[in-house]
């Protein structure tokens, strides 16, 4: 696999010379080319499995914004053949943008369940995560937890975050508004924000490392980041950040835990279009799927697929019913809610 750096692409784009680049990448044989919202270290596992396999190069392009819309601005010239990204909105948001194309294989059909696919075949989602709770082993009693109870002033300056418009907490958020209505969910955002323990910032690991230091007793966070903190050999500090935590499965009791996918969608322009059809079906099979379990340490869609036995030391999910396109409708209005609320300001002193 040969990755194309989000640094090396900018500078391309500043040079005027992605179209050079894009010519030659799409007109390469046996090639496929990847759009990726999705972390360099989390996919490459899978794009080195699928080359052995079928010994179709892929190229990559990373990028953390403005994928969308860099699609959209190539036009019938783009070299994408393959999105992947992770959150419904973004799914939803690329088929929006007229930039994805109908997939109809039966293979893709039969292995990905019908919630987690698009009916037209403008996308589909290859793994789920859960959105949980990290709670402290040492200072946190309980074992079970609801997303209500964030709110409860028992929690007053034990909580750590990260951005509140960060997609993960906004699709959280949006299934708070789904659940219980804007005006009963914007109280508990309050409560939330009144019970944390800093000013929101970091990513999932940090609040997991703020927990360790013993900044704040709970987390908000995604179960796969556990398993990559347990098994980080570069930072072996992050072993102790997970271990110092346990993760507790909200609502689990009741509606569920609240649940988002990461997925897949073919580029309206493809130019590779019977390669990218090719690593779509390999991303959706046992093989890749088994992958995606024992290595992101993600919930496999496939049905009857394994969950890796870390993951299964968590505990059992009970992932929360709500369709995801519901979710994907109330983002703008959680997103707006973050700002009214001042989420992202920290608790008021």
């Amino acid at each position: 696999m040969r990755m194309l750096s989000k640094t090396l692409a900018a500078g391309l784009v500043a040079l005027g010379t992605v179209s050079s680049f894009s010519i030659n990448a799409a007109q390469a044989e046996g090639t496929v080319n990847v759009y990726s919202y999705r972390q360099p270290f989390l996919i490459q596992p899978l794009l080195d499995a699928f080359t052995e396999k079928t010994g179709i190069a892929t190229e990559v392009l990373f990028l953390d914004k403005g994928l969308e819309d860099r699609i959209a601005a190539e036009g019938e010239n783009s070299p994408a053949d393959v999105i992947l990204t992770v959150d419904i909105g973004r799914l939803i948001n690329v088929e929006e943008k007229g930039i994805t194309q109908t997939v109809d294989s039966e293979t893709i059909n039969e292995n990905i369940p019908a919630e987690f696919r698009d009916p037209e075949g403008q996308w589909f989602g290859l793994t789920t995560r859960g959105r949980v709770v990290y709670a402290s082993k040492d200072r946190v009693e309980q074992d079970t937890i609801t997303y209500e109870e964030l709110a409860d002033p028992k929690w007053k300056g034990k909580i750590c975050l990260r951005s509140g418009q960060h997609m993960y907490n906004i699709a959280l958020f949006a299934s708070m508004i789904a659940h219980h209505g804007e005006e009963e969910a914007e109280k508990w955002m309050k409560g939330l924000k009144a019970n944390l323990a800093r000013k929101p910032n970091g990513n999932d690991r940090a609040q997991a490392q703020g927990i360790f230091s013993g900044e704040c007793d709970l987390g908000i966070g995604n179960t796969y980041y556990v398993g990559k903190m347990l098994t980080n050999e570069e930072e072996p500090e992050q072993k102790d950040w997970a271990n110092a935590i346990k993760v507790l499965f909200p609502n689990s009791e009741e509606r569920g835990t609240h649940v988002n996918i990461s997925g897949m969608a073919m580029a309206k322009h493809a130019p590779n279009r019977e390669n990218a059809l090719k690593l779509m079906e390999f991303l959706a099979s046992a093989e890749a799927q088994s992958i995606y379990a024992e290595e992101n340490f993600e919930y496999p869609v496939l049905p009857g697929a394994e969950v890796s036995e870390m993951v299964q030391s968590f505990g059992e999910i009970k992932p929360d019913s709500l369709p995801l396109e519901e979710i994907a409708a109330h983002r703008k209005a959680a997103s707006e809610m973050v700002d009214r609320v001042g989420l992202d300001e920290g608790p008021e002193s």
